[in-house]
């Protein structure tokens, strides 16, 4: 007797969920799936809209998926965007749902078009290796250069501080507030925008975008055409009548002023002003534990004069921060580091009380936070001043004062409003130019 064969119906594949969709897409890195999963979740693309922010998001995906060799499809942009319910297309849906299939299908392409332009014109950065090499060069081109002169020393570390911002970002775009930087670099303000115009004229800086209401503005590393050119190397001599110019030799050293070890110790209140300042950090930063250099060539290699050099070292040895053998000018051993310096805090701070400067930096951040907490509370004073003025039903300022016009004769009663138009009290007009005497009628007509 033979029994009925039992077939098995067979069960239907399994749909992917939506992560495992995104991580399957091709040419997308770590942060674009983030960020089309989750979205701007680190509001690092946060504009002054919500449709502004999302127009920004899109636009990073566009340029995250226009990559060279990692080309999307518009079919499979748009399927990423529209079709799939991810976080990053919530804007391109909303878009679809109020300007209807065709608008939102032009816009995205028109978007991705974009996209592929800016990075077939422009030196793509394809993962953050490649960031931190254009990184490095920058770095190497700015020790390269020589900077004398009274602004050479603030601009160095200007460049400093903003290579270590531009590592923290992964880039050479990052944000920064003035304040913010003149913490970094341990000065003022005022001496910090004095620096930012001095970097953008030379073409070591660019902004990119201008800070609004409690954002920062982006800035841009480059490398200017000139040092590009002038193949400048470490311990180049100054030219003639620039400081540091008299009595250098013509040898090149091969030292430089290390820009790492200079932003381990500029911000200090030990290289205040008052103390050791930015001269004393940028010879400590090119001294050497073993290889020892002479005022001269320490004048060569920092861009100050010989007068300076001298002035400083001889602080420097006093305070322990160096020290000075046969004619030559070290690094003391406990300072000296796998970066070429490496401070002591503890000496840092005994000499900053010796100097009488202890406390300034603190002195220095405390203000900047008190400035930062009056800005915002004037930016919450001057919405709610918006919101009351778009309040309907809200009276007007009313500027004339009752009882000026007689109401049955429509005479003026009050002679300080003589040569006024007073037809609306809530605008009075001085139509009368300055040379017609008092302003009265009469004296207009004579």
């Amino acid at each position: 007797m033979n029994r009925p064969v039992r077939v098995l119906a067979q069960r239907p594949a399994r749909r992917p969920s939506l992560t495992e969709w995104v991580e399957g897409l091709p040419g997308l890195s770590g942060r674009a799936r983030r960020l089309l999963l989750e979205g701007d979740t680190e509001r690092r693309y946060a504009g002054r809209t919500s449709a502004d922010s999302g127009y920004r998001l899109t636009m990073a995906l566009a340029v995250a998926v226009s990559q060279p060799g990692r080309e999307w499809t518009f079919a499979q942009w748009w399927e990423a965007l529209v079709l799939r319910p991810t976080a990053g297309g919530a804007w391109a849906r909303s878009l679809r749902s109020r300007k209807g299939e065709r608008y939102a299908e032009g816009k995205l392409a028109g978007m991705l078009d974009k996209a592929r332009t800016f990075v077939g014109t422009s030196g793509a950065i394809v993962c953050r290796a490649d960031a931190m090499v254009a990184i490095a060069r920058v770095r190497a081109a700015v020790e390269a250069v020589v900077w004398p002169g009274s602004g050479g020393g603030t601009d160095l570390k200007n460049l400093t501080a903003r290579l270590q911002l531009a590592e923290q970002a992964g880039g050479l775009e990052h944000e920064v507030s003035v304040r913010q930087l003149a913490e970094l670099m341990g000065c003022a303000r005022s001496t910090v925008e004095a620096s930012n115009t001095r970097l953008r004229a030379a073409g070591w800086l660019s902004l990119v975008t201008a800070g609004t209401g409690e954002r920062s503005s982006t800035w841009s590393l480059r490398i200017p055409r000139e040092a590009e050119e002038s193949c400048a190397r470490p311990g180049h001599r100054p030219a003639p009548g620039e400081r540091g110019a008299e009595s250098v030799p013509d040898v090149h050293t091969g030292r430089e002023v290390n820009t790492r070890a200079l932003g381990t110790v500029m911000d200090t209140d030990a290289c205040h002003h008052y103390a050791h300042g930015t001269s004393g950090a940028r010879i400590l930063a090119a001294l050497d534990p073993l290889d020892g250099l002479d005022i001269a060539h320490l004048a060569a290699v920092t861009g100050l004069h010989r007068t300076t050099v001298r002035r400083r070292v001889d602080k420097l040895v006093e305070d322990g921060l160096a020290e000075e053998a046969d004619g030559l000018v070290y690094l003391p051993r406990h300072l000296a580091g796998d970066e070429g310096l490496r401070p002591d805090p503890d000496q840092l701070r005994q000499v900053a009380l010796d100097r009488g400067t202890a406390g300034l930096g603190e002195r220095r951040c405390k203000r900047h936070g008190d400035q930062r907490r009056y800005f915002r509370e004037w930016l919450t004073a001057r919405a709610q001043r918006a919101v009351e003025r778009r309040r309907p039903g809200r009276a007007r300022l009313r500027l004339v004062p009752e009882g000026v016009v007689d109401e049955n004769t429509g005479e003026l009663r009050d002679p300080a409003w003589r040569g006024w138009i007073v037809d609306d009290p809530y605008r009075p007009t001085w139509p009368t130019p300055p040379w017609s005497g008092d302003g009265s009628p009469e004296a207009v007509c004579g």
